[in-house]
């Protein structure tokens, strides 16, 4: 089963199981993929976290139920994982624009969001600049966080900013951006700003070292400004390469975004010119 159908199954799964408590990982395993590759590739091919895909359905389903049943409303939130009458209403809320009371007393509209529908599409047509590389193991310098699945892509570009507002930057550089989720809890991983380590020099106070493990990795090119390049093709890897590749798929553990010096460049991470890696470590099917 390729890529593209274990999201089916998945949506499927989510469905079938939508007023059940849903656990990331058991998900993810259905995927064949980490909690973290899974939700990456989720996003990256739907347009939207997996927990917003799930959350959007329960709030769809329940306003349905208040329109057409006369269930009481905090019935209704705990069917579908509120366990107050307020969380549920603030999330009500916000999907639908309007309260629940005001569904069940004015006939106030609500919103619909429908099941994603998996189909197949003609797509290609873009030269994808790969490799597959074996590394050794090797060591990295760097600061570490952890961030929740749902909000990493918001506030980890907040996190390189406080990282150079601060100074850090005149002694870790930021030549990667390290993501790991072996042996992490479901709903998060870490995140590390790192260096090649330099053992013949003193560890900064607040920076840890990190061992990346021997691994073959697939390594992909990005050629433009930041941070568009590396999203387009971050894109690319999970709605075509990962669909269409017949020799490999992701295995778990990190991901890992290298970065060139931007002094080397005109507009520094700017540049039309500026250069960066995506690597993913791979496994032969």
């Amino acid at each position: 089963m390729g890529w593209v159908e274990r999201i089916g199954e998945v949506i499927n799964y989510i469905e079938e199981n939508i007023t059940e408590e849903i656990a990331i990982d058991n998900i993810a395993k259905k995927a064949y993929m980490s909690p973290f590759y899974f939700q990456k590739g989720f996003a990256m091919l739907c347009g939207f976290t997996l927990g917003e895909y799930i959350r959007q359905r329960r709030l769809t389903l329940a306003g349905s139920e208040l329109v057409s049943t006369d269930k009481k409303i905090i019935d209704i939130a705990l069917k579908y994982g509120y366990d107050s009458p307020d969380s549920f209403t603030k999330a009500f809320t916000r999907f639908h624009g309007v309260t629940p009371t005001a569904v069940r007393k004015d006939g106030a509209m609500i919103k619909s969001f429908a099941p994603l529908k998996i189909k197949f599409s003609l797509e290609g047509g873009y030269i994808m600049d790969y490799k597959i590389v074996e590394k050794d193991s090797f060591t990295v310098l760097g600061i570490s966080k952890m961030f929740k699945y749902d909000s990493a892509a918001a506030e980890i570009p907040q996190f390189w900013t406080e990282h150079y507002q601060t100074g850090k930057g005149k002694y870790l550089c930021g030549m990667y951006g390290v993501c790991i989720d072996e042996g992490m809890g479901s709903d998060e991983f870490e995140y590390l700003i790192a260096d090649n380590y330099n053992p013949t020099i003193e560890i900064p106070d607040g920076c840890i070292t990190k061992i990346i493990p021997k691994h073959t990795w697939a390594v992909f090119a990005c050629k433009g400004a930041m941070p568009k390049s590396l999203q387009d093709v971050n894109g690319k890897i999970f709605s075509e390469w990962l669909p269409n590749c017949k020799d490999y798929e992701i295995a778990a553990g990190y991901n890992i975004e290298m970065y060139t010096n931007t002094e080397d460049y005109p507009q520094g991470n700017q540049d039309e010119n500026y250069y960066s890696e995506i690597w993913i470590p791979v496994k032969k099917k």
